[in-house]
């Protein structure tokens, strides 16, 4: 797909999604550009932020919808890690579930700094959890991270006194359906702000990024073969923010196919409570695997095992090259790149997963960008009552 003309392409109903899967490493350079740009005025403010707390830890709660969750999904591990432990506590928790209940995940006397991931910024539930917080929380700031400049959230936050907005990469705005540039710039955004990490180590993880991200587009055949497996179902399992992630690279696949292909995701230690019973002789299962060398034996175990019981189509291990390997089939990266921690390499390992998804929508028939040929599911969430919070 990557090397396919752009009248092909169109004739398949694939440029646009094709096209924002290819430029991403790309969008990962100029993304440190802009944070760059605002790091002494994001700084500034989350020094207020701090400020403000008067010496309590504030609650940064990742938020948005969809794949704009499964940010805060895929962050959140490797920051409770990584961030400033001191100042913040970390969760993911989706707009969805803030809007529809908003006291079973606010707390009025506790500090709260709203991260809020958005593509457009026009979604109901982004403006309205905003909103929402608001009424709630005695000291509460915000911090939009979006792709639009134009949107109704990017508008908000300008006029926010206690709110800061931190653009990402035009072109991140996703024309396609699928959110795929706009999930990876907005998680990069989030790493660059809240990983402690030394900025020049972070500019060198966004550069094996970058190798790694071309990496996936020069080998695409080899994903192509894998495609060519017979399957209904795909399982996508990891650890830490790999297992975050894996949440993310199951909505591509339902979201290109319309459905057409099941889907199962889990932390790689908890697929075998259950949800392993999804695993049939039409299934592909791939698994992140962690570079942390404690961690990776686990996602390396449960890839043995149903390796070993021969009931799948295929059994894949997407990964970097490290003392312990699987023994089966994996789509490795090159031997000679540096080894990313899970909360980076997980923008690697998405656009493996995007391109599965990409691929096997076109295996089924249908056209990625427009996936949805009954029109029920929308670019942009439709349909949605905000109902007075009183």
């Amino acid at each position: 797909m990557f090397t396919v003309e752009k009248e092909k392409l169109e004739e398949l109903g694939a440029e646009i999604t094709t096209r924002e899967i290819r430029q991403q490493p790309e969008l990962w350079e100029e993304t440190v550009g802009l944070y760059q740009a605002a790091q002494s005025e994001l700084e500034k403010f989350l020094a207020e932020v701090k400020k403000q707390a008067q010496g309590k830890r504030t609650r940064v709660i990742f938020t948005g919808a969809g794949t704009s969750q499964y940010v805060g999904d895929t962050v959140v591990p490797y920051l409770r890690k990584h961030g400033d432990r001191q100042t913040f506590s970390f969760e993911s928790i989706g707009t969805t579930d803030i809007v529809a209940e908003p006291e079973e995940y606010l707390i009025k006397e506790e500090p709260t700094l709203l991260v809020s991931f958005a593509r457009s910024g026009n979604s109901p539930e982004s403006i309205a959890a905003v909103e929402v917080a608001d009424q709630v929380v005695d000291t509460i700031h915000h911090l939009s991270i979006t792709c639009a400049e134009d949107g109704k959230l990017a508008q908000i936050s300008k006029e926010q006194s206690n709110g800061f907005l931190l653009l990402m990469p035009a072109r991140s705005n996703d024309d396609g359906f699928a959110m795929t540039g706009s999930f990876s710039c907005m998680t990069l955004g989030a790493l660059l702000t809240f990983d402690q990490t030394d900025l020049k180590e972070k500019q060198q993880y966004v550069e094996t990024l970058i190798s790694l991200g071309k990496e996936v587009i020069a080998r695409e055949t080899e994903i192509e073969k894998i495609v060519e497996l017979d399957y209904e179902r795909i399982v996508y399992v990891g650890s830490g923010s790999l297992a975050g992630l894996t949440r993310e690279a199951q909505l591509k696949i339902l979201e290109l196919t319309a459905g057409k292909i099941a889907t199962v995701f889990d932390s790689s230690m908890g697929f075998r409570h259950g949800p392993k019973s999804f695993i049939n002789e039409k299934t592909v299962m791939f698994g992140f695997v962690n570079n942390d060398p404690y961690t990776r034996d686990y996602d390396l175990d449960v890839l043995e095992e149903v390796h070993e019981d021969e009931i799948a189509s295929g059994v894949f291990a997407i990964t970097q090259s490290g003392k312990r390997n699987f023994s089966g089939n994996k789509f490795e990266f090159s031997t000679d790149a540096q080894l990313l921690p899970d909360g980076y390499l997980a923008l690697a390992d998405v656009m493996v997963a995007q391109t599965v998804a990409l691929l096997t929508s076109i295996k089924v028939a249908n056209k990625p960008d427009t996936p949805s040929p009954t029109g029920t599911v929308n670019r942009v969430v439709k349909g949605v009552t905000i109902h007075e919070y009183k």
